[in-house]
């Protein structure tokens, strides 16, 4: 067997060598060991190849015939003995081969037993690529139950190379910021070792590995173009993923990433430009619901911007909610006020600005409202400031869009929402009541979030709070590097992560340009409206009150009235016996039957339409994935992406002889309609489900998971589908 080495390669020398430098090497080569995990075998092969290396080399006779047929002789890698190129696949087909870098080498010719020696040296030489094209054709000759003991050492001696050369192909591609791939490297060395049932201990330190590149490939995946909608979800899905194990933003779980919790928060902070405002909503509303007060604070810009930008003061409204939920313990009364000012409650905008202790920023307003009965002017500039330049650049989607009110109170759409808002009066007293139960610290002096804190009694930390544009976490500057710290070609445990530093950008404001103050006169004839209606409405329920009052009345007047007649003998007369018979539970005569009333296609959402949703996918999903792959039946449950994902999905099942056995049970814990479209919920269940996987011949793999997963439903020709979800 012809193998692309060299003597010189083996010992680690180049063709210069003197005698000295060969002997240092060899000493130095017979001292150091493969990984423990190799056989005996596979160890005396590679000690072979050492020795008559050095051997040739040692001898001035023989190098120097070696030399000359070395020097005069090279051989495209290309043209290797067949019997060693019985698979043409690669890990990965963007991958740099050996043939790339190396086009001409020479070649060694050493016994078909030598190879597994041979491989490891091809190991610690750095030719990844080369061992997994050399090392996995070795793997399709799996050992039966007739063959010796010697073979099935040999054959777990290539497992564990090949193996070892995704390991260590993963970890250079991580140096390389190449951390998706790196994480395909990692997985496929995973599946085998699996598969092989083998060196559980190398399996631990690929996973090790994965974990700690989570971050990197969440980052990553959230920078691709935004039309690579699958690759971004799965960014998304792994990030979920992490704040699952971790029990929130803030929450001090082990996701094993090696990340603390400020390490995560700037980690968030930091992901949160590459993501969009719908999908920043989405996630954040989510981790409000744990509680969580970040994810509540992180919620509540989301919901203002997409709520501004997309003209929308229905998710203004909800996040105008949240904050009332952060100002029990939180001055936010900044970010009140100007939700209040979004929807068109002034008095609340200035009742919020009264109860703020945030100097700064209400000297701003001040000065921008001189000469003005009250601090709108200036909040309107402060508004539009904020959002410009603390809000937007958050947001993937909209960090090149115009912060303008005008514009906003403008568009037909926003004044036909607030005109529907509930009266403002009705909401006054809420607000004033939750910024006064408890005394409020300054923003500033918060304390920060620990891990042994509880998020209902731990504040904000200032530079979270304001959510400043803070800098990239050290190491680099883009999106394939922002967390920094890739791994040192000499560590192997990965157990370090870089102390990462948050740049501090205090919340300031300039006094450029005077304020266009929004006219206010609409907004007090709405509210002088609005108050002449609730006048109407008390005069409304106390003409109703006097009619029911009335009817009682009679009602026992003609009680004591009928209790006389019967005393005085004046009631009518009393019916002889042998009249008809008519049943009290029967009707006299037959009765058509009054037609049922239909279900309304466009009736809002309820619990009995969401659980039938979600009931119809889950029978789906079983009969897709079946023995039987009913793939049409999906396009009754699903739609959009989710259809397309798994009509995917279910024929690459059928196509490869596998499928699943499942058995689901199914709670609704939550139903959030969407306040701006009434075709669009959210839906959180409680799933349970048991799956059995069947391929070929291979043993049935069982799994039993308990999800919480986030269905997003939209209704089309009167019928509720799902279009994505999200597992908590």
């Amino acid at each position: 067997m012809l193998i692309p080495l060299d003597y010189y390669r083996i010992l680690g020398l180049p063709i210069q060598a003197t005698a000295e430098q060969i002997q240092q090497a060899y000493s130095d080569r017979s001292r150091q060991l493969p990984r423990r995990e190799y056989s005996e075998i596979a160890i005396r092969a590679r000690k072979q190849l050492i020795d008559e290396a050095y051997n040739v080399l040692s001898d001035p006779d023989r190098r120097a015939r070696y030399d000359a047929e070395f020097l005069t002789k090279t051989y495209d890698l290309d043209s290797i003995d067949t019997s060693i190129e019985t698979e043409a696949t690669t890990a990965d087909e963007n991958s740099t081969t050996a043939t790339d870098r190396e086009p001409r080498t020479a070649r060694l010719e050493i016994d078909d037993d030598q190879l597994v020696g041979a491989l490891p040296i091809f190991l610690e030489l750095g030719e990844y690529e080369l061992v997994l094209k050399l090392g996995r054709p070795q793997l399709l000759h799996r050992p039966q139950d007739e063959t010796t003991g010697t073979e099935a050492v040999v054959h777990s001696d290539f497992v564990l190379t090949v193996a070892i050369a995704y390991l260590e192909l993963g970890r250079e591609q991580w140096q390389q910021n190449q951390y998706e791939k790196a994480a395909a490297s990692l997985e496929a060395g995973q599946a085998l070792l699996l598969r092989e049932g083998l060196f559980p201990q190398v399996r631990g330190e690929m996973q090790s590995d994965l974990n700690k590149l989570r971050p990197y490939r969440i980052l990553e995946l959230l920078s691709l173009p935004i039309d690579r909608e699958a690759d971004r979800q799965r960014g998304i899905q792994l990030l979920q993923d992490m704040l699952q194990e971790r029990g929130g933003i803030d929450g001090s779980g082990n996701d094993r990433s090696g990340l603390d919790v400020d390490d995560f928060l700037r980690f968030v902070q930091q992901l949160r430009q590459y993501t969009t405002a719908a999908e920043q909503q989405l996630l954040f509303e989510m981790e409000a619901r744990r509680p969580s007060p970040v994810g509540t604070y992180l919620a509540v810009y989301a919901l203002i911007a997409r709520g501004f930008a997309e003209r929308q003061p229905g998710l203004i409204y909800r996040a105008k909610l949240l904050l009332i939920q952060l100002g029990r313990r939180q001055d936010v009364h900044l970010e009140q006020a100007v939700c209040a000012l979004l929807l068109g409650q002034t008095e609340q905008a200035t009742r919020a600005l009264e109860l703020s202790q945030e100097e700064e920023p209400l000297s701003f307003i001040r000065k921008n409202s001189q000469g003005s009965p009250d601090l709108l002017p200036g909040l309107c500039l402060y508004g539009e400031r904020w959002l410009q330049e603390e809000v937007f650049p958050h947001f993937r989607d909209l960090v090149d869009r115009t912060a303008s009110l005008k514009d906003y109170f403008a568009d037909p759409q926003v004044q036909t929402h607030l005109e529907n808002l509930p009266p403002e009066t009705e909401e006054s007293t809420q607000w004033v009541v939750s910024a006064t139960q408890t005394a409020l610290p300054h923003p500033e002096s918060s304390s920060v979030l620990t891990p042994s804190g509880s998020p209902a009694t731990r504040y904000i930390p200032a530079a979270t709070q304001r959510l400043e544009r803070t800098q990239p976490l050290a190491g680099q500057s883009h999106a394939p590097g922002l967390l920094g710290g890739t791994p040192s070609p000499a560590s192997r445990d990965r157990g370090t992560t870089p102390n990462i530093p948050l740049a501090s950008n205090p919340f300031g404001l300039s006094d450029e340009d005077e304020p266009r103050s929004p006219r206010r006169s609409s907004r007090r004839l709405r509210r002088s409206s609005r108050k002449s209606g609730v006048k109407l409405d008390r005069l409304l329920l106390l003409v109703l009150g006097g009619l029911v009052g009335l009817g009682i009345l009679g009602f026992i007047l003609m009680s004591i009235l009928s209790g006389l007649a019967s005393l005085l003998g004046l009631s009518g007369p009393k019916l002889e016996e042998g009249g008809l018979s008519i049943s009290v539970n029967a009707p006299p005569i037959p009765l058509p039957e009054l037609p049922q009333p239909g279900t309304d296609p466009n009736a809002p959402i309820n619990d009995a339409t969401a659980r039938e949703t979600i009931d119809r996918w889950l029978t789906t999903k079983a009969a897709a994935m079946g023995n039987e792959h009913q793939i049409e039946k999906l396009s009754e449950a699903l739609t959009g992406q989710a259809l397309a994902d798994w009509k995917q999905r279910a024929e690459s099942a059928r196509d490869n002889g596998w499928y699943w056995e499942y058995e689901h049970q199914s709670t609704v814990r939550d139903i959030i309609p969407n306040a701006s479209d009434p075709n669009q919920a959210t839906v959180t269940v409680e799933v349970n489900e048991k799956g059995t996987l069947y391929e070929g011949e291979q043993v049935p793999q069982e799994q039993d998971d308990n999800l919480i997963v986030q269905y997003n439903l939209i209704r089309t020709n009167g019928v509720w589908k799902i279009q994505d979800w999200v597992v908590q």
